[in-house]
């Protein structure tokens, strides 16, 4: 069969999904990645190599397009895509790594691609198709219109977003643009991922609450962007490693550390408890004491979908032992 456009529209029309626990398309959501970053020129060879830009944007798309319960890592559609009958992507190994690759291990983990894959790459002609505008548009619309027609404003949003522009990494003074390079030894990689992924979590957070305090609502944005709020996990992401943004609250720095030490919790209602004979507060006459919030609702965010998970926030009131 010729490979030309409609052969390339067709493959990544019937991609393989997992459907154990509802469709997680993790295949179509990294090609997706991919597609997105040869839109903006961050991949220019028909090499997709484990950077920290392509986790991020992988991270983007599945907090938001993939159901929240079952949140697979990038490695296992990275892998498994190139073990179809008939692949478009495949795999290149690292040197002396190649009999991994034959003896058909699975390496569905990000340490073991690390460990023996340099790079994936797609077939010639269709990394042509996609260097041209024209092409790469049907091929997007193909995927899109397939796996995520029901979430195709959300899609475009999504892909008008460069969550990965830049960072703040611990030890530098200034804003760390994030590497492209192959060559990042793995020590070092996962710092840098597990920096992007929890600024992209964070900002994204802050983002739907435009950047204002659920609490007590307070909103203050610098001139460089930089902001009062954080991000806050509900249920802590080194425990249950859940970076869905429904496990996401905005919260000032004050009252992120108080949510954190369980001074306060949010009951089914999405109304402030605050944990009973635990504060002495003194504080000027115009400032609010915290007990003064107890039984008000929170700031929520536009999209439903993105309230606090009432699962995670029942975990939270009996961490703490917050009677709701």
């Amino acid at each position: 069969m010729a490979k030309d456009l409609n052969y390339y529209i067709r493959r990544v029309k019937s991609l393989r999904v997992n459907t154990n626990k509802g469709v997680t398309p993790y295949q179509p959501l990294l090609l997706l990645t991919v597609f997105e970053l040869i839109e903006r020129n961050y991949i220019q060879e028909n090499r997709i190599y484990l950077t920290p830009s392509l986790i991020s944007i992988f991270v983007k798309y599945r907090s938001q397009l993939s159901p929240s319960h079952y949140q697979a890592d990038l490695a296992q559609p990275f892998f498994f895509m190139s073990r179809s009958s008939d692949p478009f992507w495949h795999l290149s190994p690292k040197s002396g790594r190649e009999v991994v690759l034959e003896s058909g291990s699975k390496l569905n983990r990000i340490k073991l691609l690390r460990e023996n894959v340099e790079y994936a790459y797609l077939d010639e002609a269709l990394f042509d198709y996609l260097q041209s505008p024209i092409s790469r548009n049907a091929l997007i619309s193909a995927l899109v219109e397939t796996w995520f027609s029901s979430q195709l404003s959300k899609v475009e949003k999504l892909m008008g977003v460069n969550p990965f522009k830049s960072f703040t990494y611990s030890g530098l003074e200034k804003n760390y643009e994030l590497p492209l390079a192959s060559d990042l030894d793995i020590a070092q990689s996962d710092v840098i991922f597990d920096a992007v992924r929890d600024t992209t979590f964070r900002r994204n957070v802050v983002n739907l609450y435009n950047y204002r305090c659920s609490f007590c609502q307070l909103r203050i944005v610098a001139g460089d962007e930089s902001n009062i709020v954080d991000g806050a996990h509900i249920k802590p992401f080194a425990k249950f490693k859940d970076d869905s943004y429904s496990n996401g609250i905005s919260l000032c720095k004050n009252h992120h550390w108080a949510f954190d030490h369980g001074w306060f919790s949010i009951n089914s209602d999405y109304r402030i408890l605050i944990k009973q004979g635990w504060l002495d507060e003194d504080a000027p006459s115009d400032l609010r004491f915290i007990q003064e919030y107890h039984n008000q609702e929170i700031l929520l965010p536009h999209d439903e979908e993105f309230f606090p998970d009432l699962n995670a926030l029942a975990w939270h009131r009996t961490e703490w032992k917050i009677a709701s």
